[in-house]
């Protein structure tokens, strides 16, 4: 059996980051000695992470289009230039059987370079609305790996196929306890427990949020463990002191595994990675779609859920009326929250990764 080369082009955040690993750990599973490059863009974390896991990386100088600062997107054609440059040096170099895309800024110029190129390629779309660039490649990808249905208004029905979103090992293998979890993270045994979670960077307006009204939140006893990102990690930490073990602080949780464990209920932006985690762990969430994805994919996301009854959802620009009376009435209504618990693990693809792995096997044709 010839050696199969495969390159795994994406990231920018944890949602892009952790599933092209987990699909690149189940390459290697399935066929042993597949040699793995990864493609990334400069500057960002994928730059730091994927070597953590033993996976080469070459990095684009490639940035996203800026919805919030127009004059920034003034260099950005000649770094799109310059990237497809690079991708067709990287592809030529290389020499890979396939090309599979997990979205973020490098994925559009290695791909559609690839394309180019005769070379098989595999989108694996996380979100229940497409993006545009997806959208171009899916004209000529071999295959389009989705994690919701009706995706054929977006893509060629006969190159769909339903896989679910990688997540991370440690949680699509999800064994730890509650105890195990509290204890981890220092907080009490037998005490309702809210987990804040706002993606990998941090949310600005949940952590807001949450630091303005934390003394309602605390009042009826609720402990909260905060993921706040870098950013806004020193003020919440000030404001944390004064509520002493109640609060615990971490700009990031590199074992969510045990905070997932830990939580009774989370409050969420509702990234594709963190809704295929909460699936596996099911646990009752709060969605918080960040407002600012493009076509606004994280509020399709959060209600392909909320319709199923597995979960509930706050439109960012209702924070600070709806999010703390929406949760105070989740952690007293122990029924509701059973319900969303057993609807939302009953969306969960365990084995996101391997399905996909296979797909990319195929259609390299090794």
């Amino acid at each position: 059996m010839s050696e199969l080369r495969v390159i795994i082009a994406g990231g920018g955040t944890g949602g892009h980051i952790y599933p092209a690993i987990a699909i690149g750990h189940a390459l290697q599973r399935q066929r042993p000695g597949t040699r793995l490059l990864f493609v990334g863009a400069n500057g960002k974390m994928e730059m730091e992470k994927v070597p953590k896991e033993g996976f080469d990386i070459v990095g684009l100088d490639i940035a996203g289009f800026d919805r919030s600062n127009m004059l920034k997107n003034i260099t950005l054609p000649f770094k799109l230039l310059k990237s497809r440059m690079k991708a067709r040096s990287i592809i030529k170099d290389f020499g890979p059987d396939a090309i599979v895309g997990v979205g973020g800024f490098a994925s559009f110029p290695i791909l559609h370079a690839g394309q180019g190129m005769g070379v098989p390629t595999l989108i694996q779309e996380q979100n229940s609305y497409a993006g545009k660039s997806n959208k171009i490649l899916g004209r000529k990808a071999k295959a389009i790996c989705v994690a919701y249905e009706g995706m054929d208004r977006f893509f060629p029905a006969g190159k769909l196929i339903l896989t679910g979103n990688p997540v991370r090992k440690n949680i699509a293998e999800m064994n730890r306890s509650q105890a195990e979890g509290r204890e981890v993270f220092a907080l009490k045994a037998g005490v309702r427990t809210l987990l804040v979670v706002g993606g990998s960077l941090g949310a600005r307006s949940v952590n807001e949020t949450i630091d303005a009204q934390l003394e309602d939140i605390v009042s009826d006893g609720t402990q909260v463990l905060w993921q706040t990102g870098k950013p806004y990690l020193e003020k919440a930490r000030a404001r944390a002191a004064a509520f002493g073990d109640r609060v615990r602080v971490h700009d990031f949780i590199t074992t969510m595994d045990l905070a997932y464990a830990a939580a009774d209920v989370v409050i969420s932006r509702a990234g594709a990675l963190a809704i295929a985690e909460l699936c596996i762990v099911g646990k009752p969430v709060i969605f918080v779609p960040y407002p600012h994805a493009a076509e606004n994919h994280q509020e399709s996301n959060a209600m392909a859920l909320v319709n199923n009854k597995a979960a509930l959802m706050v439109k960012d620009k209702d924070l600070r009326t709806d999010l703390v009376t929406k949760l105070k009435e989740l952690m007293k209504d122990e029924p509701l929250q059973a319900t969303m618990a057993r609807n939302i693990k009953a969306m969960a693809i365990k084995d996101a990764a391997d399905r996909i792995a296979a797909k990319v096997i195929e259609i390299a044709g090794k």
